[in-house]
């Protein structure tokens, strides 16, 4: 099973603050035991949100809003891409992340388990549109 971990963003995230050496070297460092334990497909840090922008769809328009976003409660400031066997064992590489450590510094971690081309069966019986998809994943892998 693959999940994405959503890690939210922070006040001081949000300003364009960088993390200190001390702090990307503890990422660092737990990052080398996702990939050492062959968990860690992919992950990144994602620039403040006044880099950033939204695209709203509705009634067959789509209406562009600039960053920054004001709700920082709704916004990422980074991700990972994870395999693991089951949602117990995302959750328990999560309680090892080295969020949480300062002072009154709160950080909630999501989960969110990816579909797999699999799921999609029931609404594709023939298989065409899946096929499809998984040609495109080849291509876009290359």
């Amino acid at each position: 099973m693959r999940f994405m971990v959503l890690v939210p963003a922070s006040k001081e995230s949000e300003t364009g603050k960088l993390p200190t050496a001390e702090v990307l070297k503890e990422m660092q460092k737990f990052n080398e035991e996702l990939v050492k334990a062959g968990v860690m497909l992919a992950g990144d840090g994602l620039q403040p949100s006044s880099k950033g922008a939204r695209v709203t769809f509705q009634g067959g328009k789509k209406t562009v809003t600039d960053g920054p976003f004001t709700e920082s409660k709704e916004l990422i400031s980074g991700f990972w891409i994870w395999q693991c066997k089951s949602m117990e064992e995302a959750v328990e590489w999560v309680k090892r992340a080295p969020f949480g450590k300062s002072g009154d510094e709160r950080v909630t971690v999501e989960l969110r388990q990816i579909f797999e081309l699999a799921d999609f069966a029931p609404s594709d019986p023939g298989g065409d549109i899946l096929r499809k998809d998984a040609e495109l994943r080849t291509r876009m892998a290359k």
